[in-house]
């Protein structure tokens, strides 16, 4: 028997579900629940690197990105909490062989209205002058880029949902999704049962639990490929100031740096042509030391300038991963599943467009946004062969892009 009930279930208390959660209630619906399994923003969201940009090779998801870019640094006025936003720029950096699809790329922000331009070797230099560039190409830079803080921002969603009236339920893991009739594959979503037992009805259930989404609605015959994949990051002391530097984005050597509060660097890999695939409930949870050797030695190489830096530690999360490393926003044959779950990298940037989409989907039943195709995203282009890809990609550095 039920013991409780809800319009919508959301399954995951990440910036995702949180967001989505948030967003219906901007459309009027109040009566929404989401179950976490843990503690708010305990999987991918609180491990982030929480990177801001909108450069992007596929439209949808630069779109997204400038759409979400003033709920991130406060300035649409929706949150009224913290997400630890700093706004200090955001550089990118290719060599000769992308030189062209970076033009195309940053064409095709500005003419989404984004705020970029491609910048030459001086200025450049001048945003991050304690770095050896002569082996990059060509540069585009974004001033109004940044990062944030996972965990910051999924307690401000957070916040807002529970202002319009979302329950948010902690420690209350999902065992398997309940459907009524049809084969499996189809039917319609009548509620979540809870690990503890408990059957919760509803009438929408979004699954937005990251790599868990598999094993959630595979059950009820919906296959998501997705798998985690576990990345690397270091926490650099560069032994002396560096400057209120942009985040540097450099797809020669693909590795990724950003400022980490007052007195750190952030370094993470853009290199994903050989991806460790891993069990995101068992994990090594720090850097191993044959990884550490080749990022020092590509950081060092590439950032000549500092004075003495050192490692300060590291650690390692998972992203969900799908096979063409762009997320699956999208109803499924089960009537009234949701999913909401492969985000390969890009979640924290998208989340605010994210919850948007997902609940324009859930109310309407198609994007509100002209420049977000809802088709871009669906469920069954894996089944078809039908995958997203950017039509100027990045040689050695397609994934993420």
């Amino acid at each position: 028997m039920s013991t409780d009930t809800a319009e919508v279930v959301v399954i995951g208390g990440g910036v995702e579900g949180l967001s989505t959660a948030w967003a219906l209630t901007r459309r009027g619906v109040h009566d929404v629940l989401v179950l976490e399994r843990a503690t708010l923003a305990s999987g991918g969201t609180g491990k982030s690197s929480g990177i801001v940009r909108c450069h992007y090779g596929i439209r949808s998801l630069a779109a997204m990105a400038w759409h979400a870019l003033p709920v991130l640094d406060g300035s649409a006025g929706l949150l009224d909490e913290d997400t630890g936003f700093r706004g200090t720029g955001y550089l990118v950096g290719v060599g000769e062989a992308n030189v062209e699809a970076l033009a195309a790329n940053v064409a095709m922000h500005r003419e989404l209205g984004i705020e970029v331009e491609l910048v030459d070797h001086g200025e450049a230099r001048r945003l991050w002058p304690l770095a050896d560039l002569s082996d990059v190409a060509a540069f585009a830079y974004e001033p109004r880029g940044g990062y944030g803080d996972g965990h910051l921002t999924a307690q401000a969603y957070a916040a807002a949902a529970r202002r319009g009236g979302v329950r948010i339920r902690q420690q209350c893991p999902v065992a398997g999704i309940e459907v009524a009739g049809g084969e499996p594959g189809g039917g319609r979503v009548t509620g979540v049962r809870t690990v503890a037992g408990e059957l919760i009805g509803a009438g929408q259930v979004v699954v937005a639990a990251g790599p868990w989404s598999p094993a959630l609605v595979g059950p009820v015959g919906i296959e998501l490929p997705i798998r985690a994949q576990r990345a690397q990051i270091l926490l650099v002391d560069p032994g002396g100031p560096v400057g209120e530097v942009p985040v540097f984005s450099d797809l020669v050597s693909l590795q990724y740096v950003r400022l980490e509060g007052s007195r750190s660097l952030l370094v993470g890999d853009s290199d994903h042509s050989a991806p460790e695939w891993a069990d995101p409930d068992r994990y090594s949870e720090r850097a191993d030391d044959d990884y550490l050797v080749g990022a020092v030695e590509k950081f060092g190489a590439r950032f000549p300038g500092l004075e003495s830096p050192r490692l300060s530690s590291s650690y390692a999360g998972c992203y969900d991963v799908t096979p063409d490393y762009n997320p699956v926003l999208s109803g499924c044959p089960v009537d009234g599943l949701w999913l909401c779950a492969g985000f390969s990298g890009h979640g924290y940037k998208i989340s605010p467009a994210v919850g948007d989409l997902m609940a324009d989907l859930i109310c309407f039943g198609t994007s509100k946004r002209p420049d977000v195709d809802q088709d871009d995203f669906r469920w069954d282009r894996f089944a078809t062969g039908n995958l997203l890809r950017s039509p100027h990609p990045y040689v050695g550095a397609g994934e993420m892009r």
